[in-house]
């Protein structure tokens, strides 16, 4: 297991730069005209593209527009504290310098990059903690593991040792530090093979993090379904993985982007209820970032910045007993912040709370520190209320939400229970 250390500052993080970039990459979501149904880092599975044909991609993968600094300074600039990096993905294609097998980015690539060397670095320079994805069950290329088709104890046996192990221990040792590795579901492995695997990483890295996705509960946290986000505040870490639309990989057809506003909804939510957002972006064949994915981060790497104490230096305080839409509370000592989302909707309204067991003193709007009027008192059954009113128009870069910091007498924010 990790240290506490490890894990808490895990915890304190709160939130990541996810990057899903591969072979996949180049095809964006379609082949031979065709475009396939499902994500499109699974496309070579899910329309059965031979593996000697897929593995042919590696000759064209050139990814100038890929530069691992501006994309660390940019995962900086928008809020974010770790970065997690697809090494290899399900189609076996390592983005690293590995002398397990000739399939990457160094021998099978004109391009001749260790992406993974480049982002340690890249990261180290501007002060995120630097993570790696890797996947342990599935490689389509190497024969263990066929997704769902084949369940070959035997051929994925050979596989985990010959492969799985020996690449993550040239991870574990060839990049320095490894804030965390992220594995990506078990699949078929059995227990032993799972533990087998954490004891490795905790006897090279024993402050490296394991993600829940290894499986049989030997992760040092939770990983939640993909873009799930628990209803309560939990007390174990936890970390949910976002997508910023429908796909990891970058895929040409899939234009349903989630915009800021309601990216920057799930992140609140997430903090608020004690867990980790891990953001993803899915460069294109070339390196590029979709312009989509950027103009959404940048406004909420802005509201992050008018705002930060709120998020990065908070806990969850305890959940409000009445239900209240685009409302979310965090707190520290003495202090507790009201997230309004949407601010539109709010401009020149009164906030009106009840049952407030905690007696607030003042209240401001973080982001401009303009004092807003409170009052404190009773309602008509004897219960605490607070009134704040909300400001009269929205500045630039407030548009997708307000923190009101409250002063309140005591350490921690308290609510009076309905029953």
């Amino acid at each position: 297991m990790a240290t506490l250390n490890a894990l808490e500052q895990f915890r304190q993080m709160k939130y990541g730069l996810f990057i899903h970039f591969g072979l996949y990459s180049l095809l964006g979501g379609e082949w031979q005209g065709r475009e396939t149904p499902g994500l499109a880092e699974w496309i070579q599975n899910d329309l059965n593209i031979p593996v000697d044909v897929y593995a042919r991609l590696a000759e064209q993968f050139n990814p100038i527009k890929f530069d691992a600094r501006a994309i660390a300074q940019k995962a900086k600039a928008w809020g974010m504290r770790y970065l997690c990096f697809t090494a290899k993905h399900h189609d076996g294609f390592a983005l690293f310098d590995t002398q397990v097998s000739d399939f990457n980015s160094i021998k099978a690539s004109p391009c001749r990059r260790d992406f993974v060397a480049e982002l340690a670095d890249a990261c180290r320079e501007v002060g995120l903690t630097f993570c790696l994805y890797y996947s342990q069950a599935q490689d389509w290329h190497h024969g263990g593991y066929r997704a769902y088709h084949e369940n070959d104890a035997e051929a994925f046996e050979s596989y985990f040792e010959q492969v799985c192990l020996p690449q993550v221990r040239e991870l574990l040792t060839q990049y320095g530090e490894i804030g965390m590795l992220w594995f990506d579901t078990p699949m078929g492995m059995t227990l032993a093979q799972s533990q087998t695997l954490a004891t490795m990483v905790k006897e090279i890295q024993p402050d490296c993090l394991i993600n829940g996705r290894i499986g049989h509960g030997l992760g040092d946290y939770l990983t939640t379904a993909d873009n799930r986000i628990p209803r309560e505040v939990l007390k174990s870490a936890w970390e949910v993985p976002v997508t910023l639309n429908q796909s990891w990989g970058y895929k040409r057809a899939d234009d349903n982007w989630v915009q800021a506003l309601e990216t920057s909804k799930k992140l609140v939510k997430i903090i608020s209820r004690g867990g980790n957002m891990l953001l993803n972006i899915g460069p294109r064949g070339d390196g590029s970032i979709p312009e989509d994915s950027l103009a959404i981060l940048d406004d909420i790497g802005l509201h992050l910045a008018r705002n930060t104490e709120a998020f990065f230096d908070s806990l969850p305080a305890k959940p409000y007993v009445f239900e209240f839409e685009d409302m979310f509370f965090t707190q520290k000592p003495g202090i507790l912040y009201i997230h309004l989302m949407n601010p539109q909707k709010w401009v020149g309204t009164t906030l009106s709370l009840y049952h407030m067991k905690s007696i607030a003193q003042k209240a401001r709007l973080l982001s401009s520190g303009e004092a807003l009027a409170l009052r404190v008192g009773k309602d008509l059954e004897g219960f605490g209320h607070w009134a704040i009113q909300l400001p009269e128009a929205i500045q630039a870069g407030d548009e997708l939400g307000w923190v009101i910091e409250v002063s309140i007498q005591g350490e921690r924010f308290e609510v009076e229970a309905l029953d």
